[in-house]
């Protein structure tokens, strides 16, 4: 075959899966919703990451790769509580990419639906170091099992790596100054390994993780907390052992489980997450009434726009703005998941939440992580939501630069220095902080520490003393934190909501209707691969996105951002 018969070839496939993605696109935006037969079953697959809100763009349609939506979880799940022709719930458990926050927000959304009357339903088939998906499960009526299937339910923990040697070998060095000793997030290219203090905070975040981890499955499998700690060292379980344990319900196959699923001796039918979430809320009754704004502030926080996984400091400014000014919109629920970011950024997201606040209701649902700048921009409002097992507080300043003399030597670089101003290179790579400027850098840190704590003992009604000593950078469970007053109530978005209605003055049966941000972008602007004014979409944008990002974090000098954690389970 000829050269020019390839290049053809690769054009026209090219050239058909672009067709193919814009049809896949007019479908998810203009198709019908599907039918739904009067006895079925909502079947959920839960697997990857979830992130907390997802708008498609065309990279991932393209691709398909769209990741699973806490909030397309949580509506779709709502809807089915109303929707008289589902009957029940399946969860298809595998591994999740999240942390313990979110899980809770599931079992919470679960258990909200069983109040329907309805049950639900997990299914598990290959389940190795299985603690989080295990922990979810067992807010199901049932669970269920592969009979061939190992579930490993082993415990938390794992090792901690410090990069100090491996860095010096390398003729890298990082030169830090922090507020204060809790405020790790350095400490893995810094040290060799454990401070006192970085100890003392990882062992209590994860033993509270554990101990509330080993009640909830002795009060839903009906063991006692010895009993549960007693499986969790023994581990794995083969399918029988499973059973045996009262670990799980049944070891069925697929086709099984389908049989299971009947009512009144007729099999229902499945609609799965993705089909059913062309089902409009409205028609069941949802999404209707006055208005909410909920508002998602999710990952990195920097100056500047939004990308589709971090938080700009400018787009959120203005979302918020937007909804402030926005008379028919009578609450807004700000739903925060960010290890936080750049000081000066956060401050800026902080300013609008306060005259917000001045306006009307503002309340905060803290997913994940809301830690540092993620707490910076929470602070300010009426009240403060969070999980048992959201990572949040973390009240302190960071900053540093990286010296790579030795390793420019190694390389055989060589430099000649030409400034105007004592500290013009002061953050270069190629000379290391001199004495003066580390105690300049200090002070800086210090002083916007100070701020933080102002803002805390102003937004948090604490004395500033008692804020600076649960700060100090320490990063508390959202259980230990509700005991420190850094949050005000455990709950997730359900509970944050109703906080909203209530300070809104809308009675808790009132139906409300949502208005999101992120929006979601238009089908032509997608196509089109243009700017959209909440998220930058276009193949070529997520390139740059990249780019930008890293050249936000070199620019950036002082960072409000959480430590590094041990391990995602």
């Amino acid at each position: 075959m000829k050269k020019g018969t390839y290049i053809l070839m690769i054009i026209l496939i090219f050239f058909f899966l672009i067709i193919a993605t814009i049809f896949s696109f007019i479908y998810l935006e203009f198709g019908r919703p599907p039918a739904i037969r009067a006895n079925s079953y909502l079947e959920i697959t839960l697997q990857g990451e979830i992130r907390e809100r997802f708008v498609p763009d065309f990279w991932t349609t393209f691709m398909g790769t769209e990741p699973l939506s806490m909030y397309d979880l949580w509506m779709n799940i709502q809807k089915a509580k109303r929707d008289p022709r589902i009957k029940c719930l399946l969860l298809r458990i595998n591994r999740l990419s999240c942390d313990w926050a979110k899980i809770d927000e599931l079992r919470e959304t679960i258990l909200n639906f069983q109040e329907s009357g309805k049950k639900v339903y997990a299914y598990l088939d290959e389940a190795h170091d299985f603690d989080k998906e295990y922990y979810l499960a067992t807010a199901c009526n049932k669970i269920f099992f592969h009979p061939l299937g190992w579930l490993g339910i082993n415990g938390l923990g794992g090792n901690i790596l410090f990069f100090k040697k491996a860095l010096e070998k390398m003729g890298i060095e990082v030169e830090s100054e922090h507020v204060e000793e809790y405020k790790t997030a350095y400490n893995m290219f810094t040290e060799e390994g454990f401070t006192p203090a970085h100890k003392e905070m990882v062992v209590s975040l994860y033993e509270n993780i554990y101990l509330n981890y080993i009640k909830t499955l002795a009060e839903k499998r009906g063991k006692t907390e010895d009993e549960v700690k007693e499986l969790i060292d023994q581990g794995i379980f083969q399918g029988e052992e499973a059973l045996e344990a009262g670990l799980v319900d049944g070891l069925l196959y697929e086709d099984e489980v389908e049989e299971f699923l009947q009512e009144k001796g007729k099999r229902l039918s499945k609609i799965t997450h993705e089909k059913y979430l062309k089902i409009n809320p409205s028609s069941l009754g949802l999404m209707k009434g006055r208005r909410i704004a909920l508002i998602y502030g999710m990952g990195l926080i920097h100056s500047g726009e939004s990308t589709s996984q971090t938080m700009g400091g400018t787009t959120l400014a203005r979302w918020i703005k937007s909804a402030r000014k926005d008379k028919s919109i009578a609450a807004i629920v700000f739903r925060v998941d960010s290890p936080g970011g750049s000081a000066i950024a956060s401050d800026i997201i902080w300013r609008e939440i306060k005259l917000a606040k001045k306006e009307k209701p503002v309340i905060v649902s803290m997913s994940d992580v809301a830690g540092s700048g993620g707490y910076w921009i929470s602070m300010a409002a009426h009240k403060i939501v969070a999980q048992p097992l959201t990572l949040t507080g973390s009240i302190g300043v960071i900053s540093g630069k990286l010296n790579m003399t030795k390793l420019y030597e190694k390389l055989g670089i060589t430099s000649e220095r030409l400034v105007y101003g004592k500290r013009a290179d002061m953050y270069s790579t190629l000379r290391s902080l001199t004495p003066e400027e580390r105690q300049l850098l200090k002070r800086e840190i210090r002083w916007i520490y100070e701020k933080f704590l102002e803002k805390v003992s102003e937004g948090r009604n604490l004395p500033k003393e008692e804020v600076d000593r649960v700060g100090k950078g320490r990063v508390w469970t959202g259980q230990q934190a509700k005991e420190l007053g850094l949050v005000d109530e455990i709950g997730g978005l359900q509970r944050a909501i109703e906080l909203a209605k209530e300070l809104a003055g809308i009675s808790k049966e009132e139906e409300v209707k949502f208005v999101v941000w992120p929006k979601k972008v238009s089908l032509f602007s997608l196509l089109l691969g243009k700017k959209s004014p909440d998220l930058v979409t276009s193949i070529n944008s997520r390139v740059k996105n990249i780019i930008s990002t890293l050249q936000l974090i070199q620019k950036e000098s002082r960072w409000a951002i959480m430590p590094f954690y041990i391990l995602n389970r």
